[in-house]
């Protein structure tokens, strides 16, 4: 089985993990702790393929699923699980690699030197921080800040996808090679990968340079600023 065809096997079996779990967490919701013959019962199960019945899963659903979470080896380390900030329902979503020292000390995503100069461009964008959505492709901050392993990022990837699914974006903003090669399953360069949309997830994808990356080679700032033109024409924001 080539990696492309076992990484596609393992995503629709999430689905299918997803769509269990949202089933079983309606049912505890409802009351149901277990199943017998009653017509009660029958009926409950006869139902599930029902979707207008089912209880659409929240963010704060997903965070409690995630609990303390030891998952992989990154839990032994991390001070703080960095699961997501803003706007529940925004219609763009930030997705970037991993956190940092600032952002595993404060639980929240892109506040150190990368996260001031990302909140800049958003700010650049006619929009705040509040109105988008912040995230990583995985919520525990890797030592020394090298990029997350392949088992790291299969272990975390799911609650990312279960993210999506409930925030449902219109558009998405991969910073970063991992992110953008995470999301479209693809080993690409991020130079090859910017600059146009690509579908992920029921959305259009704009892969571009990590903050962290511009504040290293700030030439390429103009890069990310078309890129976030591109998203701002598409989305009807005036530039």
């Amino acid at each position: 089985m080539t990696d492309t065809h076992q990484n596609k096997s393992i995503k629709e079996l999430n689905d299918i993990l997803g769509d269990i779990r949202s089933y079983l967490d309606y049912l505890s919701d409802t009351g149901c702790r277990g199943f017998d013959c009653t017509e009660e019962s029958i009926k409950k199960v006869s139902d599930w393929g029902n979707k207008k019945d089912i209880l659409p899963e929240t963010l704060e659903k997903i965070r409690k699923d995630l609990g303390p979470c030891t998952r992989c080896g990154l839990s032994e380390r991390r001070n703080s699980i960095v699961f997501g900030v803003g706007d529940t329902h925004a219609r763009l979503v930030f997705v970037g690699e991993g956190p940092g020292a600032d952002e595993d000390r404060a639980g929240e995503p892109f506040v150190g030197a990368a996260g001031q100069l990302l909140t800049k461009i958003i700010h650049a964008m006619h929009l705040t921080r509040e109105q988008v959505y912040i995230c990583n492709i995985i919520k525990c901050r890797p030592p020394g800040n090298r990029n997350p392993l392949p088992d790291e990022i299969e272990t975390c990837f799911p609650f990312l996808e279960r993210q999506m699914k409930a925030i449902k974006p219109d558009f998405i903003c991969a910073l970063g090679a991992v992110a953008a090669q995470t999301l479209l399953g693809c080993t690409d360069p991020i130079s090859r990968l910017r600059g146009r949309f690509h579908e992920c997830m029921g959305a259009r994808l704009m892969p571009t340079y990590h903050p962290s990356y511009l504040l290293r080679n700030p030439e390429k700032k103009r890069d990310v600023w078309e890129d976030m033109q591109a998203l701002m024409v598409e989305m009807g924001i005036s530039l």
